[in-house]
């Protein structure tokens, strides 16, 4: 089973503050860091280092030949990742000291994904394959009905929340992997009622399964009438940019093995909680060796 995450490619740079910025506020960074980023490509690195088999199509500019490296060490094959005219995406990162983030995206490269890009990047793939996305790209209302009409498995993973998703046939997605502001957002049900998110995504969306992450409260999947939970691993956090796409990378590569949902959400969590312990986005992805040794010593 191959996955294809067609998905965004950023250059993260990572301001550290106080406090986030207010309105009309004037603040002095603590420090300043670049990184790679961007959902799409954190989602392919926990991919290729978890041990799937992932491929990344997407788009750069000229700036972003560090992305395609480093997505290639771990393990990704670039070979649908082109050269745009544009610039590539970043994402401007404010991090305060308890590890918090905020996060403002500018779509760069990767709003020149084209439908010839995307047919061209699913021509290798056939039905039984994942089609994993996030709604960082152009075009995904166009990637989700061509991954559907191939027969793939589409994965979703609704952020950020906008506009544009109203257009998309989200009655074609698969499994949603999403947290819990994100599941208030598609549904009208505060996030402070989890279960009542739970129940109404499952009554819009009665044909998918659903990934809910419910940050210190643990994480749900659930499939019909079947539902799986786990807790957290309590770590000291650092940088939670990542932590998200930690855990959607490692869950689904755990899915093209063959594991159990509470292997699944087990190994996902563990993923994450090392994640957020580490700054930046990618480079904060552990390695799978580094997640079993981590379970070990719990």
């Amino acid at each position: 089973m191959k996955v294809l995450n067609i998905g965004s490619l950023n250059i993260d740079k990572i301001y550290k503050v106080e406090h986030f910025v207010q309105a009309k506020e004037t603040i002095k960074a603590l420090d300043y860091d670049e990184s790679s980023g961007g959902k799409g490509l954190n989602q392919s690195i926990a991919l290729g280092k978890a041990g799937a088999e992932v491929y990344h199509a997407g788009s750069i500019g000229d700036d972003g030949g560090m992305l395609t490296g480093l997505l290639s060490a771990a393990g990704v094959n670039v070979d649908n990742i082109k050269n745009s005219r544009f610039p590539t995406g970043h994402a401007i990162i404010q991090v305060e000291d308890n590890g918090q983030n905020c996060i403002i995206i500018c779509g760069g490269a990767n709003d020149d994904v084209t439908r010839e890009d995307i047919d061209k990047a699913l021509s290798g793939f056939d039905k039984g394959d994942i089609l994993l996305l996030q709604n960082e790209i152009s075009n995904l209302d166009y990637a989700i009905e061509k991954g559907h009409e191939k027969g793939l498995t589409v994965m979703l993973n609704p952020s950020p929340i906008s506009e544009g998703l109203k257009k998309c046939r989200l009655d074609l997605v698969d499994c949603f992997i999403l947290n819990e502001v994100e599941g208030e957002a598609l549904t009208g049900v505060s996030s402070e009622d989890p279960d009542g998110v739970l129940d109404a995504l499952k009554k819009t969306f009665p044909q998918a399964a659903f990934v809910l992450t419910l940050g210190e409260k643990g994480a749900v999947y659930a499939k019909g009438d079947a539902k799986t939970t786990h807790g957290i691993f309590k770590v000291k956090a650092v940088d939670t940019t990542a932590a998200g796409d930690t855990f959607c990378g490692y869950f689904i590569a755990g899915l093209t093995k063959g594991w159990d949902s509470e292997k699944l959400l087990k190994y996902a969590s563990a993923a994450s909680a090392i994640a957020v312990s580490r700054e930046g986005a990618a480079p904060s992805v552990p390695t799978l060796k580094e997640v079993e040794e981590f379970l070990e010593s719990r």
